[in-house]
């Protein structure tokens, strides 16, 4: 059985995800801080408590080692806030976001290859990353170095499992602009805090979002290619054929 674990799975991109890949026979465990509905395949946990993560997903791991083929985590859930120049932000919402951001990625993902080093299925880590870690700008310095961060931790993870016996593959991806709450909060954003406010709203009254829907669809597309070995350390959703 193919065991997922997405992380953000209330809402947006990981919502769709695990609807997605459960829709089509695939188990699947969300992380969230919230379960409305009481679900059965979530598990709750406010990922800037990163003290609680590691136990979590070693639990998570364990309990299905013995029916799973295949394991892959992914690294979905973010923030986007605070949004301001830097000499202007808050620090203890800094703190907030470089702990969901990249923090818990990385606990979560040393957890997921330590716990099945010796696993011999296949095993992926997915983060989804953003164009603001490739490309700076003014209003995003938490978001997008959080992002280049994540895209570097997951190049350095592509290097150390070239050697490894039962390798993990990994892929930090960029999805695209997602019509999804993080771009309700940036459009709601004092123009002050983001200069580039106004491009944002732009890219809602023009129809240039994509869908959270259509996203996670083709996320799952390129999970379910040969080739997707090849497609890493870094990539853009927006540029694989």
């Amino acid at each position: 059985m193919n065991i997922f674990i997405v992380t953000g799975s209330s809402k947006g991109i990981g919502y769709e995800l695990v609807k997605q890949l459960k829709g089509r026979g695939d188990k699947v465990i969300g992380i969230a801080r919230t379960n409305e509905n009481d679900a059965a395949h979530m598990v709750t946990a406010d990922l800037s408590q990163t003290d609680r993560l590691t136990g979590i997903i070693a639990n998570v791991l364990e309990e299905n080692l013995s029916s799973a083929t295949s394991f892959t985590l992914i690294n979905n859930a973010g923030t986007v806030e605070p949004i301001g120049l830097v000499g202007t932000i808050d620090e203890t919402k800094m703190a907030q976001a470089l702990a969901v951001n990249l923090t818990a990625p990385m606990i979560l993902s040393n957890a997921f290859m330590s716990v099945l080093e010796k696993f011999e299925g296949r095993k992926r880590i997915v983060n989804i990353s953003s164009g603001a870690g490739r490309n700076p700008y003014e209003g995003w310095g938490v978001y997008c170095t959080t992002k280049a961060g994540l895209d570097h931790f997951s190049r350095v993870v592509s290097l150390e499992q070239e050697t490894a016996e039962f390798p993990v593959e990994i892929i930090s991806i960029a999805p695209g602009i997602i019509d999804t709450g993080m771009q309700e909060t940036i459009r709601a954003s004092n123009a002050d805090d983001f200069p580039l406010h106004d491009r944002f709203v732009d890219y809602k009254q023009q129809g240039h979002l994509s869908s959270a829907e259509e996203t996670a669809s083709k996320l799952i597309a390129i999970l379910d290619r040969e080739d997707f070995s090849k497609l890493g350390p870094i990539a853009d959703i927006r540029q694989i054929g």
